[in-house]
């Protein structure tokens, strides 16, 4: 490449490392041209899969402000740019993995803080965001509803109790 077109492709990269949420370093020896179109389109509109030549992509990296890709950045790499949800890219990518074990995931970067291989499998195994704040709304309806059940239980408490006094008296004053 000409010295202009790696300038260009540094800038490219490097742009896209500021835009995305998270990106995911992976090494896609022995995959297909058809297999990787297939993971393109297993991604969606969630992430870009591009194929990146290692020492531009350090150069990009250091240019976006992020440290510790060196390690990864080794053989031939492609990285997942995430613009949405990273635990469904993660999840795609993961999945994808177990299906073509060619695809091997190295490592990443989610806001700013380098991830390794370990990592990303673990934020691939987090639910999804909908779903954790179903879980969380429903958490704190429960402790609603349970504060509620706690402010209202004395005062229904107390008027069972009355109720109960009445008719005993009732039946007391009725017997006599």
């Amino acid at each position: 490449m000409a010295r202009p077109d790696k300038a260009a492709a540094v800038a490219e990269i490097a742009d896209k490392f500021r835009a995305s949420n998270a990106a995911v370093l992976t090494e896609y020896r022995g995959l297909t041209v058809a297999q990787l179109k297939t993971l393109r389109r297993a991604l969606g509109g969630n992430a870009t899969y591009a194929v990146v030549k290692n020492t531009l992509t350090a150069i990009a990296a250091k240019e976006a402000g992020l440290t510790g890709l060196d390690d990864a950045l080794a053989g031939p790499s492609a990285i997942a740019f995430v613009s949405g949800d990273p635990v469904e890219a993660a999840k795609g990518l993961r999945d994808f993995a177990k299906a073509n074990p060619a695809l091997v995931i190295k490592g990443g970067v989610l806001d700013g803080r380098t991830l390794t291989a370990a990592e990303v499998t673990k934020l691939a195994d987090l639910e999804s965001r909908e779903v954790l704040l179903a879980k969380a709304a429903g958490a704190m309806k429960a402790k609603l509803y349970q504060a509620a059940y706690v402010f209202t239980a004395n005062t229904a408490q107390a008027a069972r109790v009355i109720d109960a006094l009445r008719q005993k008296q009732e039946s007391e004053g009725a017997a006599a």
